[in-house]
């Protein structure tokens, strides 16, 4: 195999070691089997509350015929709040295997802002994707700009959705129910009923806008950085092409 694997970072001593012997290794597994089936169920539940919630937030015209006969709006609002079982769920999940698994399953909710190398190597990928420098650094896991957007922009913004989303779901559920004894606080912090459906739409935005970025990213990294990215979440390898 390939033997110059290399300026390879953020990568643990085993990964290292692994890359350091490019004679023998180009490939280094990066993510378990659950962090990538969480990737994907998540992708499918982001996809099914984006679109179910865009309709909700702006309905479709009046169905002809008798009310009784059009259900329409009830199955979008059924699979909206399924998808969110589904997501909020997920994420529970998700924290957990950061918990249990590799050091890679951390990254997504560690991110080193004291140190000045992490500073210094997101300059030099902010230069990478402004096609300012000609190659990237090789990481083995998320780059640091990557580690930077995921915890704070994905998973500050999916927290902000769970929360607002089930505070606006025990609403509909009224008092009593469990929605609306765990989440019924953040209405009135946030306002009013209306301020939180605003605030959840334009969360949904900003989640919207960080799925296209991501899989620009991703896209890129693939055919310009000439290292697996979308591979690399179906197989848990890192291949480094060159």
């Amino acid at each position: 195999m390939h033997a110059d694997v290399p300026n390879v970072a953020g990568a643990a001593p085993q990964d290292e070691r692994e890359v350091a012997q490019g004679a023998l290794l180009k490939s280094v597994y990066v993510y378990e089997a659950p962090i990538r089936i969480w990737h994907w169920i998540n992708a499918l539940a982001i996809t099914v509350l984006a679109v179910t919630g865009f309709f909700i937030g702006s309905p479709l015209p009046t169905q002809p015929g008798e009310a009784s006969a059009n259900y329409l709006m009830g199955y979008i609002r059924f699979a909206h709040f399924a998808a969110a079982y589904v997501f909020a769920i997920g994420m529970l999940g998700r924290v957990y295997w950061a918990l249990v698994g590799n050091h890679h399953a951390r990254e997504l909710f560690s991110v080193p802002i004291l140190s000045r190398t992490y500073w210094r190597d997101v300059l030099s990928m902010l230069k990478w994707y402004a096609f300012v420098s000609s190659r990237p650094n090789r990481y083995v896991g998320h780059n640091p700009l990557a580690r930077f957007a995921m915890f704070y922009v994905f998973v500050l913004a999916s927290m902000f959705m769970v929360f607002t989303g089930f505070a606006l779901y025990g609403e509909g559920t009224q008092q009593g129910s469990w929605g609306e004894r765990v989440f019924g606080w953040v209405i009135p912090l946030l306002g009013q009923s209306q301020d939180v459906h605003t605030w959840h739409h334009l969360g949904m935005w900003v989640i919207v806008m960080f799925v296209i970025l991501h899989v620009y990213a991703a896209i890129r990294e693939d055919i310009m950085g000439r290292q697996s990215v979308v591979s690399t979440m179906i197989s848990g390898y890192r291949t480094f092409k060159d």
